[in-house]
């Protein structure tokens, strides 16, 4: 039987994008009761699942970029010799996993997993492209909620909200009471993880000299400019240095 495992060498080249997105996590943020439209707490539990990605889970991804229920991981080099099975079925059991723990669920969640071919050139527009996902997800976000406090159901709610562009739902929020400009960055832009290298001072007792080491440690940055932005742009050559060359 093992030949009818038609797809269990299908594989990809590197670079990639895999992208993990959470099914039916309203549920999950129900049963919690977080808080709307943004929870603090389930945030956080998304950046230790990402950080968990980057920094013990053996796949070693550059970054990761993450709103929502959604986690971008760009690699360099392909886990698993790129093979797409592989990839996507330990990635999403794996990020189910550590939300699992992270939140200490007692109900069973689960993340689709996609696989992007990207060419280095490619990365600085995805990201930019899902940063604009995350303030779309902002803005109804935080439409949606305005509603239900009148009254509305869900359902209603997105009804109103659909046919609305991004100028008028910012308007709709600021009427009542809300500037979607001054809310909190991570919110607006998403969250970043992704290795800096740091140098720590040490002692060599031999020679009875000081010592610099250099080691990468895990860094989660919640203040993100946007990519579309010299200044994203810019941090973004910062963290690749080293590994590509993309601009």
């Amino acid at each position: 039987m093992k030949e009818r495992e038609i797809y269990a060498d299908l594989r990809t080249l590197s670079p990639i994008i895999v992208r993990l997105d959470g099914r039916a996590f309203h549920q999950v943020t129900r049963n919690l009761s977080f808080i709307e439209p943004f929870d603090e707490r389930f945030a956080a539990a998304m950046t230790q699942v990402t950080s968990r990605l980057l920094g013990d889970a053996g796949f070693a991804p550059v970054f990761g970029y993450t709103f929502s229920d959604e986690i971008s991981l760009y690699f360099t080099e392909c886990p698993y010799l790129g093979r797409v099975e592989k990839i996507d079925s330990v990635l999403a059991s794996f990020a189910a996993s550590a939300l699992t723990i992270a939140l200490q669920l007692k109900e069973p969640v689960s993340f689709d997993a996609r696989i992007i071919p990207v060419t280095p050139d490619h990365v600085l527009s995805y990201l930019s492209w899902r940063q604009q996902e995350a303030w779309r997800n902002h803005m109804n976000g935080w439409s949606q909620k305005l509603l239900k406090d009148e009254g509305y159901t869900s359902q209603e709610a997105a009804s109103m909200l659909h046919a609305m562009k991004a100028a008028e739902l910012h308007e709709f929020c600021f009427q009542r009471g809300v500037n979607l400009a001054m809310t909190s960055a991570w919110q607006r832009r998403g969250i970043l993880v992704y290795r800096n290298v740091i140098e720590k001072e040490g002692y060599n007792p031999k020679t009875d000299e000081k010592t610099i080491t250099t080691r990468r440690i895990v860094m989660i940055d919640k203040d993100i400019p946007l990519f579309g932005k010299p200044d994203g742009r810019e941090l973004l050559c910062k963290i690749l240095r080293g590994y590509i060359n993309i601009f």
